[in-house]
């Protein structure tokens, strides 16, 4: 398979799994309503080389690790779950997006990253991509690298495009009310986008 039919093949799922609402876009949005684009830039850039070097990892054998150590995975998922619903909270309790000064800010670029470990799903997209558009019948190193180019910028784009969707929302949340209201049903979203990994067997 060459580079354009490689990049042909990947981009679609790329972009299915980038832009599609997850514990990244949502803490995302949530960021972009509450402390503007420039505020919220090392918390994207953690996403993307967090991602990255995910793939990068998973695609030299942390997976088969994974796979290998069944009580690993379930400390991993137990972890995430508990973060998460942490995340949720904080979220939930916010405050105004008004009031943004003093010690409140985004998620920073090293949280961010290490984020990604404990992220459902970036764990599901790493792993289903190697799986999927990785072959042995070659050298598979390249394919994984290119996976990890292909899936940073994508989340380039989509990370943005989330980010400005929280800006523009912050000019409706006028009122204490509606900024509760968003707060709130950003937080309930936050968890329900891991319940297919809390009820998963």
């Amino acid at each position: 398979m060459n580079v354009a039919t490689f990049f042909a093949a990947v981009l679609p799922f790329a972009i299915a799994m980038s832009f599609t609402p997850g514990p990244n876009n949502l803490m995302l949005a949530s960021a972009g309503a509450r402390f503007g684009f420039a505020r919220t830039l090392p918390h994207q850039l953690g996403i993307l080389i967090g991602v990255a070097v995910m793939m990068l990892c998973v695609g030299f054998g942390i997976a088969a690790l994974i796979a290998a150590a069944p009580p690993l995975y379930a400390a991993m998922k137990i972890a995430s779950i508990l973060y998460m619903l942490y995340l949720a909270w904080r979220i939930a309790t916010a405050e105004s997006v008004a009031d943004v000064s003093g010690k409140a800010g985004p998620m920073g670029f090293w949280a961010a990253a290490g984020f990604q470990w404990i992220n459902p799903k970036a764990w599901i997209m790493t792993l289903t991509a190697v799986a999927t558009y990785t072959t042995l019948k070659s050298d598979p190193r390249p394919q994984i690298v290119m996976l990890a180019l292909v899936f940073a910028l994508v989340g380039a784009a989509s990370s943005s495009a989330w980010v400005l969707f929280g800006q523009l929302i912050r000019r409706y949340l006028t009122s204490p009310r509606r900024r509760i209201a968003f707060n709130r049903t950003m937080a309930v979203l936050l968890i329900a986008s891991i319940v297919p990994v809390i009820f998963e067997r």
